[in-house]
């Protein structure tokens, strides 16, 4: 194999690696702001409601006369990881875990049984695909979550993607969307926040 460039590729290639990569982490970065924004309301829980179901379930609706918390809570390291329990009623199943990676972010749903054991569908998510902003952040599905919807048989979900809108002191929003019209959104007042939920399942073993 011939390894030799021309020197104009050679001195191309040089101030390519010289350029100054885009923002990860540090102060100014919109992951990091969006972040903060939400640890703000770390140790709080808030009530929600659903505001977009469409179109609109054809089964037993999971959500339907349930009350909806979200607790900000898994916060050793608020810069570097948020857990986020969302309880339906009774159903302490679900927490949303967001992470800075060092391009953006990634969400993760955490699924669990109620004697801390997974769910077959557990940990399936995406990173964010741009940079975002400190408001909103979108989730496209991962190539992981894709082989893990494939292999349960959740053929529909191959498409999805979340997103997390924050506007502390006023709103919290989580987004599952996909191609066809389905857009699923609850919402959460941040200006109000209720009693505190019990543990999520799982979270002696975490």
């Amino acid at each position: 194999m011939n390894i030799h460039m021309p020197l104009p590729l050679l001195a191309a290639l040089a101030l390519s690696a010289c350029a100054t990569p885009a923002p990860t982490a540090g102060e100014g970065a919109p992951a990091d702001a969006f972040m903060a924004a939400l640890a703000s309301h770390c140790g709080q829980a808030f009530a929600g409601r659903i505001v977009a179901d469409e179109p609109a379930t054809s089964g037993p609706d999971a959500f339907a006369g349930k009350a909806l918390v979200m607790h900000v809570r898994g916060c050793d390291d608020p810069a570097r990881e948020l857990r986020i329990p969302f309880h339906v009623g009774d159903d302490r199943s679900r927490t949303w875990v967001l992470t800075r990676t060092a391009d953006g972010l990634r969400l993760k749903h955490d699924h669990r049984h109620a004697d801390g054991s997974e769910d077959v569908l557990t940990l399936y998510g995406g990173d964010s695909a741009a940079p975002g902003s400190a408001v909103r952040q979108a989730f496209p599905v991962d190539a992981e979550s894709v082989a893990l919807f494939e292999w349960e048989g959740s053929d529909a979900s191959v498409t999805n993607t979340w997103a997390i809108e924050v506007e502390p002191g006023e709103r919290f929003l989580y987004e599952l969307s996909r191609p066809g019209g389905r857009l699923f959104q609850v919402e959460f007042d941040l200006s109000r926040p209720v009693d505190l939920p019990p543990p999520p399942w799982g979270s002696q073993v975490l």
